[in-house]
């Protein structure tokens, strides 16, 4: 059997209203419970990370690239193409 060491980590904009009163950590671990049940143990993100925005070009395309970087704890790339490139640093502190 042959192991891989990936995990999903699921990146969760939650909605104005929902976002003004949440506890993140609670919100994290209760996310990753209903997915765990409703779906099975096998797809349990390994974390969920509840962000503000996804890092998009200005085009609006969602870079992914720089998402499995940050969440494989690599160095992130080049963040030149984002429409706010201050998002990449707020998502490396929130994980």
């Amino acid at each position: 059997m042959t192991t891989t060491r990936q995990a999903v980590v699921a990146f969760v904009i939650l909605t104005a209203e929902a976002a003004a009163d949440v506890d993140r950590t609670s919100a994290s671990t209760e996310l990753r419970n209903w997915v765990g049940k409703r779906i099975g143990a096998i797809a349990k993100p390994r974390q969920v990370v509840i962000v503000p925005e996804l890092p998009k070009t200005r085009s609006g395309k969602i870079m992914r690239r720089l998402l499995r970087d940050a969440a494989e704890g690599r160095r992130i790339g080049d963040t030149t193409t984002l429409s706010d490139p201050t998002i990449m640093a707020t998502i490396a502190e929130l994980m």
